[in-house]
């Protein structure tokens, strides 16, 4: 019997969504309300599944996503969740071929990258992705940290002040804070409205076991919200009768760097906390050096995170901005045919074109580097030193390395 992909049904969505759980060894059932409640808020257009003997086998699926760049503009993306391959089916082409739809339909409609969360690292390079950013997870030791347990919180005489909010406030305040994050931060990704009901328990089933988290925000002097924190606490009492609790950061944005202060030393003076998880965070994140000891934040994790896949180098390379003013060529290599070429990119602090030429490379890489170049995380020096960048012009690694260069690590908050 032929295992060819195709778009799956309403009647069959529930037979994918078991497979995707069997994809990532979560043997419980998911309740039919649950299966309502996803299949309202996806594109069924663009599920695909592989059945076998009626039985879905491998899963895949897409939506649509804006992705900021270098310099604040964005650009849509093809963000790609949701693929698994069933243990007895592996090794057949099935992830293959369903990707290679979905890069084609995304090619077609326009989309400037694919974008996703790699769950394992080998996978994805053989289809032209490359790791654009990285994250870093702190714990941090409260008691070491050196805060004065009774100053004011924030501690800074500034005027802004903290308030505990509710899910409600999260979703009318969130998306106007977020959008104001995507605005500065390269490797942010959209949120739609979905996200904000899923991070505040609407339509979260009971066997999710949804846990009520606690929500503060930063109001600057003016008033103007700037800081949004979600975090769950943990009960945990030492055998002394001495609270150790650890406080677990779900969720924070802040639009400027008193408001991430604020919220951090905020979440540090909570009684009975005396560890925080943070969450994933940028790898140069300022969160250390907040703290009167910045070794009191111990990194726990620190790993590739977005996975970008060029689909229009020109539009892809057109959209952000780069350090300085300089010409180059690069040769991209893409084996699927997709977006592979040679370009010449003109690039400025304030902008940049990219055309097809046919002058001879100054560079030459793989369509996978180039996404891990493009939000300026990755080096082209170290690439060329890791011999995945050839460059024909000596000098060119060095001067690619200052034009992509970013004045901060890119970020991306979100897991998809």
């Amino acid at each position: 019997m032929s295992l060819d992909p195709r778009t799956v049904s309403a009647a069959e969505f529930p037979d994918w969504t078991r497979a995707v759980g069997t994809g990532f060894l979560r043997s419980d059932p998911v309740p039919e309300e649950e299966i309502a409640v996803r299949m309202a808020h996806v594109d069924l257009s663009r599920v695909q599944g592989v059945f076998d003997a009626g039985r879905c086998v491998a899963t895949f699926r897409s939506f649509a996503q804006e992705l900021t760049v270098v310099g604040g503009a964005t650009v849509p993306a093809d963000a790609i969740t949701g693929v698994t391959v069933t243990p007895t089916h592996r090794r057949r082409g099935l992830l293959g071929r369903m990707m290679a739809a979905d890069l084609a339909a995304a090619k077609e409609r326009g989309d400037v990258v694919a974008s996703l969360i790699a769950a394992e690292y080998p996978i994805y390079g053989r289809y032209g992705f490359g790791p654009a950013s990285w994250t870093t997870e702190w714990e941090i030791d409260v008691p070491r940290a050196g805060l004065d347990p009774r100053a004011r919180v924030p501690s800074e005489a500034d005027g802004g002040r903290i308030e505990l909010v509710d899910g409600a406030d999260v979703r009318k305040l969130g998306p106007e804070l977020h959008g104001r994050l995507a605005a500065r931060q390269h490797g942010v990704v959209s949120r739609d409205e979905r996200w904000w009901q899923r991070g505040t328990g609407v339509d979260v089933p009971a066997a999710d076991g949804w846990k009520e988290p606690f929500h503060a925000v930063y109001r600057s002097a003016d008033g103007e919200t700037d800081g949004l924190i979600t975090y769950r606490a943990d009960d945990h009492w030492g055998d002394r009768k001495q609270p150790l609790n650890t406080a677990r950061v779900a969720n924070m944005i802040a639009a400027s760097p008193e408001a991430e202060r604020a919220l951090w030393r905020f979440v540090c003076s909570i009684d009975w906390i005396t560890t925080v998880r943070t969450g994933y965070r940028a790898p140069d994140d300022l969160l250390p050096l907040f703290l009167p000891d910045p070794r009191a934040a111990r990194p726990v994790t620190q790993a590739d995170w977005l996975w970008l896949r060029v689909l229009d180098v020109c539009r892809a390379l057109e959209a952000r901005t780069y350090a300085s003013e300089a010409a180059l060529v690069l040769d991209v290599r893409d084996a699927s045919g997709l977006s592979g070429g040679r370009f010449l990119l003109e690039a400025t602090p304030s902008g940049a074109s990219c055309t097809p030429t046919t002058r001879g490379a100054d560079l030459a890489l793989d369509v996978a580097e180039l996404g891990a170049l493009l939000l300026g995380d990755e080096s082209p020096v170290r690439l060329a030193a890791l011999g995945r960048l050839d460059e024909h012009r000596p000098g060119a690694a060095v001067l690619a390395d200052t034009l992509f260069r970013a004045p901060r690590r890119a970020w991306c908050p979100d897991i998809f």
